[in-house]
This record gives structure tokens, sequence and C-alpha cells, in this order.
């Protein structure tokens, strides 16, 4: 791996914990931030005995005019710039809980898309200058098209979607890559009362994924790639047989 020092933000998730294994055995430096300071320190303790170099911060991610502090930070702590960031900040909402109340949809859009639109348009700015960097940041195969069962989370993680599209086209010419990391069903502690079936994966499954992603690139991952022909015919379903679908 060509990066030397990498940041994950919400890194106490189930796919940033499996990501920062991987990449932490072939010898990274890493930094990592999250909100729980309990759980933040259990990841940073595991990693540091299996032989990582590592630091950690806590913070709360949804405030967004701390960022550039954050990465002021993240910067001092490795030592030297940042190659790379993994933005995996994230919650899966209670959509019936948000269609009761606008407030948790603000909330939910907050967390899954302003507040990693925020990290990914700091590091751009830092990065676009150098010529070089990658931003990877998690979104979902939800964000791809609008559902009843969980429209407000989809919402949010369409957006983020479009916004990293748009980024990545500002940087296409200054060698700064993004990638827009689209999993699946993801069998973690978030998704522990859903039944589980073929479709699911474990963290490490899409953790391999977004490894390979910052070792050859990439623009908008798939994971597991069966996902993109799955995706590819729900996008192009007539709106009047979609809405009628439950899924």
């Amino acid at each position: 791996m060509s990066f030397e020092r990498i940041v994950i933000f919400g890194a106490t998730s189930a796919i940033a914990q499996a990501t920062a294994r991987r990449v932490a055995a072939r010898g990274v430096r890493l930094h990592l931030v999250a909100r729980d300071a309990a759980k933040l320190e259990a990841v940073r303790a595991d990693l540091a005995a299996r032989g990582a170099t590592v630091t950690a911060a806590v913070a709360d991610l949804d405030v967004t005019t701390h960022h550039a502090k954050l990465l002021d930070e993240a910067e001092r702590a490795l030592g030297g710039s940042i190659d790379a960031a993994l933005i995996a900040q994230g919650t899966l909402p209670d959509q019936a809980a948000c269609e009761r109340d606008f407030t948790r949809v603000e909330a939910e859009i907050r967390t899954n898309f302003l507040g990693p639109a925020s990290l990914a348009s700091e590091l751009a700015n830092r990065f676009e200058p150098r010529g070089a960097g990658c931003i990877v940041a998690i979104s979902s195969v939800a964000g791809d098209r609008g559902r009843a069962s969980n429209y407000v989370y989809g919402s949010a993680k369409g957006a983020l979607s479009i916004f990293l599209g748009g980024l990545r086209s500002r940087l296409h010419a200054s060698g700064v890559h993004v990638v827009t990391v689209k999993p699946g069903f993801v069998d973690t502690p978030m998704t522990a009362a859903f039944k589980k079936g073929a479709l699911w994966s474990p963290p490490e499954r899409i953790a391999r994924g977004i490894v390979a992603a910052l070792e050859h690139g990439g623009t908008e991952v798939y994971l597991p790639w069966f996902w993109w022909p799955i995706l590819f015919v729900i996008r192009h379903l007539p709106e009047a047989i979609f809405v009628r679908l439950k899924i």
C-alpha cells in the first residue's frame, strides 16, 4: 500500500474496524476518530495489540465547524500530511419514527450526509494543492432509489453519493481520488435486529473491497460486486411497477 498515514472517521463502526485491521497489518500509521470514547479506546487498544501504530481522538462528527481542527489534530498525531481517509460515519434510522417526527429526519441527514460531505470537502481542500490523496466514503445501495422502507436513510446516502460524484469530477485532473463505497446488506451491530439471508455479508468482506479500492483506485464501488447488477435492474424499473414492490 502506497499510503503511509490514514485517518478513519467513524472508526468504531464494524466496517471501519475491519478495514483498520487490514490496513494496520500493512504497516500504515492510523488515526481514529469517533464519538464514543470507551468504544474508541477499545478499538485503538486492539489495533495496538496487533502491532499497529495508532492514535485516536474523540469527536462528534455531526459538528461540522470542528472538522478543520480535527484534520489539523490528525496530521499532528500522524506526524505528517494525511495520505488517505475513510469516512465511515453513519447511522441507520428508525424509518417509522422519522415519519412521525421530522426532527429525526434532520438529525439523520446531518449524520449521514452533511457530516461526511463536510469532511470530504475539508480533505479535498488539503489534497488538491498537493495533487495527491484518496478520500473513501461509505454510502449505500439504499441511496440508488427511494424505497418506502428506508427512504430517509436512502435519501441521505443518495445525496452523499451525488456529492462525492461531483467532488470526484472536480478533483479528477488534480490526481486526487474519490471513492464512493456502496455496501449492500452488512451483518453488523447496527443491523442486529434484521433477519439475515443470502445477500448479507460480514464486515470483513466489505473491508476487503475498501482496501482494494485504496490500493488500485476506483470511483463507485458496489460491495459485494453482485449489488451492481441488482441495483442496475432496480434503478431501471418503471416507477409504476417499482412503487408496488415491497422492497
